[in-house]
């Protein structure tokens, strides 16, 4: 079927036919993408409400206590970590995924896996930062860009 149009002076093609399916338009706002360590490092605080993880302690013992944080009720969840090394932070990074994930803890923190952690999507993300609530240091600067490696 054609349609003359008076402004272009000639017929123009109109295609009257259904199409065959709805065109889908998202209309919500896009969600920004996780951040692994966005706020995570921070200067000590004078007395955390939660368990505090100190990352001087041997392997053992904070395999140990990531065990227990990462099957701990969600009520009861979350701890705060004091270091002064960014290397060390990095390790508890690796290694509080590795406990939420059933892996080897005390691997994770010897040899963390920075590509693994790259790669984490949200809710993985949102999972670590519910249990690992910060990082209290004198060293904010230092530590903060040794968790730089660990954004995509």
């Amino acid at each position: 079927m054609r349609k003359h149009c008076a402004r272009y002076g000639e017929k123009v093609p109109h295609d009257s036919t259904p199409a065959p399916e709805p065109v889908l338009v998202s209309l919500s706002v896009p969600v920004a993408r996780a951040d692994l360590v966005r706020d995570l490092v921070r200067s000590p605080s004078a007395q955390p409400r939660v368990p505090v993880l100190d990352l001087d302690l041997p392997d053992e013992r904070i395999a140990e206590f990531l065990v227990g944080a990462a099957h701990a009720a969600p009520s009861e969840s979350g701890f705060v970590a004091i270091t002064n090394s960014g290397e060390r932070a990095v390790a508890l990074v690796a290694a509080t995924v590795a406990a939420l994930c059933g892996e080897d803890i005390r691997a994770a923190l010897t040899t963390p896996d920075i590509a693994f952690l790259r790669g984490l999507g949200g809710p993985a993300i949102q999972a670590l930062r519910e249990i690992l609530l910060a990082i209290e240091t004198e060293q904010v600067d230092a530590v903060t860009e040794a968790l730089d490696v660990l954004r995509p």
